[in-house]
């Protein structure tokens, strides 16, 4: 039997995905309501600028106090949408406090906090979700918290930026340049005015601490996460790409090391194989690799942002701590037995695909293959090309530590015969 009297949900901000989780709760009422076992009811939404019109909201329920919205006692769940640090955070802890339980989007925060945030919940009895906080609409959190609970993850590597993806598929598919993807990126709304967060790897770094402390079960931070932006990946290093049948993707790559001993977390360029399942990934879309022991490779892939999908993953967490609250219960918390250290970048063990400028004269390809032996790191592949005097060299690695590959290049840039290091690109998914 359906409980008649409604669950009561304060929205924290009415932006793009705000105002679209309002929408939603309000067209799907009935669905909701079924699906729930009680009726929700949209109690209050706290907005910046109050004067601004919102379609299908009732003007009585807006107000700019956040704060004693989230105090009135009667509110249920409290949906945060706001992002940033603070107020969030202090308004979330509130929520908690008065009985409230959250589910929020803020990616930021959550990777700079969750784990007192999840203290908090735990010392209130209430829920923390965050599904929205990674991927968009794509259901990623909850299968890591609950479908492979059972399991042992090994790695998950992902595309968790749009915007990023957009703009190097654009520069892989037409030969365009960074800037030029980045304007037509821009153009199209998929790139904000400042486009920082998302080709800096700010977005994807926080992405990626979330998904390491659920997937490895410890905590880990924004700043544990080794970040490297896009902006120096040229068109030339897509030519590249192309001769080896790679392309190149801003990833996030989680790992457990292979002695269970720490874990790495970790954002920036990759070339991967044209036959790995996240190379096939265009556009503006997401996908994430998980690897687990029994249940082995999974892919999750669809639409990582926007109004429509973000939202969709706010109210699937909206219904789950609904019934979790006429149930008397709440979903898994933080989990961080573990306890496992993070390894800092140096240590990180992969393939490397370097491009030096050369002296096109007899006995450069000697001096650098030396190079490389003197710094115990083995060469898989060397192409040289070159006329005039100059010459390009490109080296693929076998597998070597960054620490060790950081020592090769310093020692390659006191050659006389080495005019410079023109990239140098991590090679992932083999």
């Amino acid at each position: 039997m359906m409980r008649t009297r409604p669950l009561k949900v304060a929205l924290l901000g009415c932006g793009v995905v705000g105002s679209e989780v309002a929408r939603i709760m309000t067209t799907h009422a009935d669905d909701l309501a079924a699906r729930i076992g009680a009726p929700v009811e949209l109690a209050g939404v706290a907005v910046r600028r109050p004067s601004k019109v919102r379609e299908g909201i009732d003007p009585a329920l807006v107000t700019t106090d956040a704060t004693a919205l989230v105090k009135r006692g009667d509110i249920d769940v409290v949906v945060e949408v706001i992002g940033g640090i603070e107020p969030a955070r202090t308004l979330i802890t509130t929520a908690f406090e008065h009985g409230a339980s959250v589910v929020s989007a803020n990616k930021a925060l959550l990777a700079q906090d969750g784990a007192a945030l999840h203290a908090a919940a735990g010392d209130n009895g209430r829920d923390l979700y965050y599904e929205a906080a990674v991927a968009g609409a794509i259901p990623l959190i909850r299968p890591l918290r609950e479908s492979l609970a059972g399991d042992k993850i090994n790695r998950v590597m992902g595309i968790v930026n749009g915007t990023t993806n957009f703009i190097l598929d654009k520069m892989d598919s037409t030969g365009a340049g960074y800037q030029e993807a980045l304007d037509e990126a821009t153009a199209l709304g998929y790139a904000e005015a400042d486009p920082t967060a998302d080709v800096e790897g700010f977005d994807a770094a926080a992405k990626a601490a979330i998904l390491a402390g659920i997937a490895f079960h410890t905590r880990v931070r924004l700043d544990d996460v080794y970040r490297e932006g896009m902006t120096e990946v040229t068109a030339a290093d897509f030519v590249s790409a192309r001769g080896m049948g790679c392309t190149i993707k801003l990833l996030a790559i989680c790992e457990r090391a292979a002695d269970g001993g720490s874990v790495t977390a970790r954002v920036h360029p990759a070339m991967i194989p044209l036959s790995h399942p996240l190379a096939s990934v265009r556009g503006a879309y997401n996908a994430v690799f998980v690897e687990a022991e029994a249940a082995g490779q999974l892919m999750f892939y669809g639409p990582g942002a926007g109004g429509a999908p973000t939202a969709s993953a706010v109210l699937g967490d909206l219904v789950a701590v609904c019934r979790n609250r006429l149930g008397g219960a709440t979903g898994p918390g933080d989990s961080a037995y573990t306890q496992l250290p993070v390894s800092p970048m140096g240590e990180v063990v992969t393939r490397y695909h370097i491009s030096l400028d050369v002296a096109d004269k007899p006995g450069v390809l000697a001096q650098v293959a030396t190079i490389f032996a003197e710094h115990g790191v083995s060469i898989d592949t060397v192409r040289q090309s070159g006329k005039d005097g100059e010459a390009s060299l490109v080296v693929v690695t076998h597998r070597a530590s960054d620490a060790s590959l950081d020592g090769t290049v310093a020692a390659l840039r006191g050659l006389d015969t080495v005019r410079g290091v023109a990239s140098i690109m991590r090679v992932e998914g083999e």
